[in-house]
């Protein structure tokens, strides 16, 4: 069975190149060129990706976003932007987007991360979990929204990339995940880290988020494969 796919972006140019490629690789394309259009599409189901341009029409692509995971659509989200700023993308990804891409980008990436997004959900975005806001865990309350994380009722300062990672772990709560899923998840096709930048990175999050980083609580190591959060 073809997989479906949402495309919801309103320049014509880039819409039928998109659409076309898309075809092209076996998926089968639905159309939207306007955010109230968009989300109506989205909302009927059946999707297995949307890719949603941010700026549209009547309105824009993150509150999209923001409307369908409220109501529960766990469809993966790619963003397809002009805005490049880090801020953007968390914001992007603070709404419940799976993924982000600058405009211009390649088409041989932009398959690429469908690919990823599609090989870590699986049909439907089963695997998805949509946490409560605000998430809580011992003394850690994460406030996706306000992209703010406290401990103990202080405010703690994650970097973009680290409150990403740790809005990853509280997705897939519970699971074991390997060093690269954490990767293609987090980093995704921006640069190339090697392992160790995951190691860093949960390193961080412990020191910053645990009682005692040495024997962590949450942000348990699996040896021989990878790390699993149980908060």
């Amino acid at each position: 069975m073809k997989r479906r796919v949402l495309l919801v972006e309103d320049e014509h140019g880039l819409a039928v190149t998109l659409r076309d490629r898309l075809k092209a690789a076996g998926f089968e394309v639905s159309s939207a060129a306007t955010g109230p259009d968009g989300l109506r599409r989205a909302l009927s189901g059946g999707f297995d990706l949307i890719l949603l341009d941010i700026l549209l029409p009547g309105t824009d692509g993150l509150e999209v976003c923001r409307q369908l995971r409220r109501q529960g659509v766990e469809t993966p989200i790619l963003m397809l932007t002009a805005l490049g700023e880090v801020v953007d993308r968390v914001v992007g990804l603070r709404t419940g987007a799976d993924d982000y891409l600058v405009k211009p980008f390649e088409m041989v990436e932009l398959m690429a991360r469908i690919e990823a997004l599609l090989r870590r959900t699986g049909p439907a975005g089963l695997s998805r979990v949509v946490p409560v806001d605000p998430y809580r865990f011992g003394e850690v309350e994460v406030r996706f929204r306000q992209v703010e994380v406290l401990r103990g009722g202080r405010s703690v300062h994650l970097a973009p990339r680290m409150f990403e990672l740790l809005s990853f772990f509280i997705q897939r709560r519970g699971e074991t995940l390997s060093r690269d899923e954490i990767l293609d998840a987090v980093w995704s096709l921006e640069a190339s880290p090697g392992e160790r930048t995951v190691d860093v990175h949960v390193a961080w999050l412990r020191q910053r988020l645990e009682v005692q980083p040495s024997k962590p609580q949450f942000f348990l190591t699996v040896r021989g494969f990878g790390y699993r959060f149980v908060g």
